[in-house]
């Protein structure tokens, strides 16, 4: 699909704020409501608009452990990788899970309340998944940059 400057305008608005009224994305992005309107229906029919989400601070609500896992999977088996990815989704602790090429093949994002509980979900959770040949903790200490924008 072919995006010209005035969608471009629109995408960069919306990434900073995917709730702005359409009457006032249209007046940002200088155009009318209905131009504007259909536009943002062409970006989502053309899928490059996929949705509009509330990003949720997880420290406000308690979570204040953020911990990626490394994951080597034990590849003798034909089928170890459908069945650690269909039995890691279950786990509702883990809020990312990406496929990675090289000496790692999973890696994941578990978030927690505390330590206490993280080791709860590593022990009881995570160290059941199956097919795992070994697994790499690492925990999150500062945040210094997380987006999804795109520089458009």
């Amino acid at each position: 699909m072919q995006i010209d400057s005035v969608d471009r305008k629109i995408l960069r608005l919306l990434q900073i704020d995917a709730m702005l009224p359409m009457a006032e994305l249209a007046r940002q992005a200088g155009m009318s409501v209905s131009p504007c309107a259909r536009r943002v229906a062409r970006l989502e029919q053309n899928g490059v608009i996929k949705g509009r989400i509330a990003v949720i601070d997880y420290r406000a609500l308690g979570y204040a452990v953020e911990v990626f896992l490394r994951i080597t999977l034990d590849k003798t088996r034909g089928n170890a990788f459908d069945e650690f990815i269909r039995a890691a989704r279950k786990i509702p602790e883990i809020t990312g899970i990406q496929t990675l090429l090289g000496r790692v093949d999973i890696r994941m994002d578990v978030r927690a309340r505390d330590l206490a509980h993280y080791q709860l979900i590593y022990r009881e959770k995570i160290l059941g998944l199956p097919h795992m040949s070994d697994v790499e903790s690492l925990m999150l200490v500062a945040e210094l940059k997380n987006s999804e924008a795109l520089p458009i």
